[in-house]
């Protein structure tokens, strides 16, 4: 373990502070996206359906309302249908010049078939006849050639979508062993989209005019407002809901500004009274359907507050309450060979009476231990987990009640799924040990998946940052989180760092927890 100096500590409070608005400000300042919305915007559209084996009906169709819908949010338009390999090379390579020299915000769309080949993804032209796999490499357009173009133009953002995950492109002629594609992560201020889940494949419509993906997409586009990244939490809800879990979209982000398709009248910093009565209105509404025993009023509040402070929990419940309604969702293949993604990861949530965590408590600036502690499951009711020492968690490991006796609010440190780029928010009240009352308000996001190694063994985990600042007793600090979680081993977080600072830069606790003993049945 690293033993941090006090220049260490005071460092990384302050980095983590400087998204802080004293002492209320608002909410934290997130990038506000102006200089996005000032940028030009550029769409390459590529609809194949045309194809010898196995021709799909809808993505010409899909690839013309894309091209509508785009140009009505005005981006400027190249649209690509029925294209060969020689055509879609031609087209990449002249968007991504073009994107390089107006530096635009990119979008590329594709639907059609694709397939994957030694973790890579290769999207199919009309054109294209393949006796063997291996062959996708020659006769194929590599997706990695299209990113490989958008890094180099060096352009304030991109989005690529592909609507290509359909059944088997090449029918009996040939043989594909993984289906769908392969997951990817997006590249530098990229969001990448699939229509569902890697290693799964996609519906092509159900009699409709657009296929099942691009139909819910066509639709969120078109709401004032909304972040580019609600978009597609939505269309998301949208697929898996009319397709009863069998298609569930998916996306990796690295996206560090917000953007909107059609964005507010002005983009401005909210005033302290606007942002608590907007979270007011959604704290009263989670409080209100956080019991419910039917989907409906989830779903509700999801397509409502797509980012909101408890998507993370409504997801959990809603995942719940759609298993016991007979729902089988499909999951990420995620394998651990792959050299182009940091992976996927569920949650933990499968507590057993009699687990057990022991953990010690280090001063980051001197090293020294402080304390330790043992938790171990003693209860597990539907939604609750209560450990020996007093600590209550919900399944997914958020406090309601602290080791320390003190209850807190709903909260949503710990997310529903782990991947790199994930980023959510929470905000959440709770008591100190003097009997004050205190709130929290932290944005947070998996940054990196490292190795960390503590007494209890090394650990592949995912680090989440967050920070924030919280308020109570006339006191306002900055909070510099960072954890790491390992679920495919651990339940319970595999080390938890937290620096906190007032005002005056005086640092009121530095601290790392580490298990030095974990027992799961």
């Amino acid at each position: 373990m690293k033993v941090w100096t006090r220049r260490d500590v005071l460092q990384a409070a302050l980095a983590g502070a400087g998204s802080v608005a004293w002492p209320w400000g608002g909410a934290l300042a997130q990038s506000g996206g102006a200089a996005l919305l000032r940028a030009p915007k550029q769409a390459l559209v590529i609809g194949n359906g045309k194809y010898r084996h196995s021709p799909l009906r809808n993505p010409v169709n899909d690839a013309r309302g894309m091209a509508a819908a785009l140009k009505d949010v005005g981006f400027g338009v190249v649209l690509g249908l029925e294209t060969t390999q020689a055509a879609m090379r031609e087209a990449i390579q002249a968007f991504s010049e073009s994107l390089a020299k107006s530096k635009a915000v990119g979008l590329f769309y594709f639907a059609g078939h694709g397939a994957q080949l030694a973790w890579r993804n290769y999207l199919i032209p009309v054109d294209v006849e393949i006796a063997d796999v291996q062959e996708l490499r020659e006769r194929a357009v590599d997706l990695n050639s299209l990113i490989e173009g958008i890094r180099k133009a060096g352009n304030p953002m991109n989005v690529i979508i592909l609507d290509a995950c359909r059944d088997n492109p090449f029918g009996s002629a040939a043989r594909v062993e993984q289906r769908g594609l392969s997951q990817l992560d997006a590249p530098p201020g990229t969001l990448l989209a699939y229509a569902t889940a890697p290693g799964n494949t996609a519906i092509d419509g159900d009699g409709g005019e657009h296929g099942l993906y691009t139909e819910h997409l066509l639709q969120e586009i078109k709401v004032p407002e909304a972040k580019v990244e609600d978009v597609f939490k939505r269309v998301r809800l949208g697929v898996r809901r009319r397709s009863k879990g069998q298609q569930l979209p998916w996306e990796s982000t690295s996206l560090e500004e917000d953007f909107w398709f059609i964005p507010p009248q002005a983009v401005k910093k909210l005033a302290a009274e606007e942002v608590e009565r907007e979270f007011k209105q959604e704290l009263a509404l989670w409080e209100k359907i956080r019991g419910a025993t039917q989907p409906g009023p989830l779903e509700d509040y999801l397509r409502r507050y797509p980012g909101g402070r408890y998507t993370e929990l409504a997801q959990l419940r809603l995942d719940q309450m759609l298993a016991k309604l007979g729902e089988k969702k499909i999951e990420v293949v995620s394998a651990p060979e792959n050299p182009y993604t940091k992976g996927t990861a569920k949650a933990n949530t499968a507590y057993k009476i009699g687990d057990s965590y022991t953990y010690r408590e280090l001063d980051l600036l001197t090293g020294l231990e402080q304390q330790g502690f043992t938790s171990t499951v003693t209860n597990i009711a539907e939604n609750e987990v209560t450990f020996s020492n007093g600590l209550v968690t919900d399944l997914l490991g958020n406090a309601v009640r602290t080791r320390r006796g003190t209850p807190r609010s709903p909260s949503q440190v710990v997310p529903t799924e782990f991947a790199v780029g994930k980023r959510w928010r929470s905000r959440f009240q709770g008591v100190s040990l003097r009997g004050k009352g205190y709130e929290m308000n932290l944005e947070l996001r998996i940054t990196e998946r490292e190795r960390i190694t503590v007494p209890a063994g090394t650990f592949d985990a995912y680090r989440v940052d967050a920070w924030g600042w919280g308020t109570g007793d006339g006191i306002h600090v900055s909070w510099d989180w960072k954890r790491w979680y390992a679920p495919e081993r651990v339940r319970r977080p595999v080390a938890i760092e937290r620096l906190h600072m007032n005002q005056a830069g005086v640092v009121s606790q530095s601290s790392r927890l580490e298990p030095l003993a974990y027992k799961q049945s």
